[in-house]
Protein backbone atom coordinates (compact mmCIF):
# COMPACT_ATOMS: atom_id res chain seq x y z
CA UNK A 1 0.00 0.00 0.00
CA UNK A 2 1.37 3.45 -1.01
CA UNK A 3 1.94 5.87 2.29
CA UNK A 4 3.34 8.88 2.76
CA UNK A 5 5.91 9.90 5.50
CA UNK A 6 5.14 13.46 7.20
CA UNK A 7 8.03 14.40 8.41
CA UNK A 8 10.36 15.05 5.31
CA UNK A 9 7.81 17.07 4.04
CA UNK A 10 6.91 19.45 6.41
CA UNK A 11 11.21 19.67 6.51
CA UNK A 12 10.72 20.54 2.95
CA UNK A 13 8.38 23.11 3.46
CA UNK A 14 10.01 24.92 6.38
CA UNK A 15 13.45 25.02 4.86
CA UNK A 16 12.19 25.96 1.28
CA UNK A 17 9.71 28.51 2.61
CA UNK A 18 11.86 30.13 4.73
CA UNK A 19 14.39 30.44 2.17
CA UNK A 20 11.94 32.14 0.21
CA UNK A 21 11.03 34.48 2.58
CA UNK A 22 14.50 35.35 3.78
CA UNK A 23 15.82 36.48 -0.09
CA UNK A 24 12.20 38.18 -0.31
CA UNK A 25 12.79 40.47 3.25
CA UNK A 26 16.90 40.25 2.27
CA UNK A 27 15.92 41.60 -1.61
CA UNK A 28 13.25 44.85 -0.25
CA UNK A 29 16.43 45.50 2.46
CA UNK A 30 19.54 45.19 0.68
CA UNK A 31 18.30 45.21 -3.27
CA UNK A 32 17.45 42.44 -5.51
CA UNK A 33 20.87 41.59 -6.77
CA UNK A 34 21.62 40.57 -2.86
CA UNK A 35 18.61 38.81 -2.32
CA UNK A 36 18.38 36.83 -6.03
CA UNK A 37 21.89 35.57 -4.00
CA UNK A 38 19.48 34.14 -1.42
CA UNK A 39 16.76 33.13 -3.54
CA UNK A 40 19.49 30.44 -5.09
CA UNK A 41 20.06 28.96 -1.87
CA UNK A 42 19.74 24.90 -2.06
CA UNK A 43 17.32 24.30 0.93
CA UNK A 44 15.37 22.21 -1.10
CA UNK A 45 17.69 19.65 -1.48
CA UNK A 46 19.60 20.30 2.23
CA UNK A 47 15.55 19.37 3.23
CA UNK A 48 15.76 16.57 0.73
CA UNK A 49 19.13 15.05 1.77
CA UNK A 50 18.04 15.42 5.34
CA UNK A 51 15.03 14.12 4.57
CA UNK A 52 16.54 11.00 2.52
CA UNK A 53 18.37 10.40 5.99
CA UNK A 54 15.19 9.07 7.57
CA UNK A 55 13.75 6.86 5.16
CA UNK A 56 16.69 4.83 4.14
CA UNK A 57 20.26 3.55 5.97
CA UNK A 58 23.63 2.44 4.49
CA UNK A 59 24.26 1.85 1.00
CA UNK A 60 21.01 2.24 0.17
CA UNK A 61 20.61 5.88 1.54
CA UNK A 62 24.17 6.18 -0.55
CA UNK A 63 22.54 5.42 -3.83
CA UNK A 64 19.56 7.35 -3.31
CA UNK A 65 21.70 10.64 -2.11
CA UNK A 66 24.02 9.75 -5.32
CA UNK A 67 21.10 9.84 -7.60
CA UNK A 68 19.14 13.06 -6.16
CA UNK A 69 22.63 15.03 -5.94
CA UNK A 70 22.93 14.03 -10.13
CA UNK A 71 19.68 15.50 -10.34
CA UNK A 72 20.69 18.70 -8.67
CA UNK A 73 23.70 19.24 -10.64
CA UNK A 74 21.30 18.94 -13.81
CA UNK A 75 18.50 21.27 -11.98
CA UNK A 76 21.44 23.94 -11.41
CA UNK A 77 22.69 24.41 -14.88
CA UNK A 78 19.18 24.42 -16.04
CA UNK A 79 18.71 27.33 -13.28
CA UNK A 80 21.44 29.31 -14.65
CA UNK A 81 20.25 28.81 -17.79
CA UNK A 82 17.00 30.24 -17.17
CA UNK A 83 18.45 33.09 -15.11
CA UNK A 84 20.24 34.39 -18.14
CA UNK A 85 17.32 34.14 -20.32
CA UNK A 86 15.12 35.47 -17.88
CA UNK A 87 17.30 38.53 -17.62
CA UNK A 88 17.23 38.82 -21.45
CA UNK A 89 13.33 38.03 -22.31
CA UNK A 90 12.30 39.90 -19.53
CA UNK A 91 13.34 42.99 -20.90
CA UNK A 92 12.81 42.28 -24.40
CA UNK A 93 8.87 40.69 -23.81
CA UNK A 94 7.92 42.46 -20.19
CA UNK A 95 7.94 39.93 -17.07
CA UNK A 96 4.54 37.92 -17.71
CA UNK A 97 6.25 36.65 -21.34
CA UNK A 98 9.59 36.52 -20.40
CA UNK A 99 9.02 34.75 -17.31
CA UNK A 100 6.57 32.39 -19.42
CA UNK A 101 9.67 31.63 -22.00
CA UNK A 102 12.01 31.05 -19.82
CA UNK A 103 10.34 28.57 -17.61
CA UNK A 104 9.71 26.79 -20.79
CA UNK A 105 13.37 27.01 -21.96
CA UNK A 106 14.51 25.76 -18.58
CA UNK A 107 11.71 22.64 -18.75
CA UNK A 108 13.40 22.02 -22.27
CA UNK A 109 16.75 22.27 -21.34
CA UNK A 110 16.70 20.43 -17.87
CA UNK A 111 15.99 16.49 -19.16
CA UNK A 112 18.38 17.76 -23.22
CA UNK A 113 20.99 18.22 -19.86
CA UNK A 114 20.11 15.22 -18.44
CA UNK A 115 20.51 13.17 -21.38
CA UNK A 116 23.57 14.60 -22.50
CA UNK A 117 25.39 13.89 -18.74
CA UNK A 118 23.96 10.97 -17.86
CA UNK A 119 22.14 9.23 -20.65
CA UNK A 120 18.78 8.13 -20.53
Amino acid sequence: MFSINISPILLRFLFGGSTVVASTLIARSFGGRLGGIFAAFPAVYLAAVVGLGTEYEGSELILVSEQLSKGVLVGMAADICCALAASYLILKYGWKIGLILSLLFWAMLAPLIYITWFGF
